[in-house]
């Protein structure tokens, strides 16, 4: 596991933390932030397999 994987799955567990915050509060803008930064997680975390499987290879 490389510090791609780590830190994308850091920032998809912030994501949903701040989504389900937005979701509670009633703040659209905090929900788009969370759902965006969980994006932006799961890309990155895929980026660290691809690190990873190519290591291997």
């Amino acid at each position: 596991m490389n510090k791609d994987r780590i830190e994308g799955a850091v920032k998809q567990a912030k994501g949903s933390v701040k989504e389900a915050a937005g979701k509670v509060t009633g703040d659209a803008k905090l929900q788009a932030e969370g759902k965006a930064e969980k994006v932006e997680g799961k890309v990155q975390n895929a980026v660290g397999g691809v690190k990873d499987a190519a290591k291997k290879h």
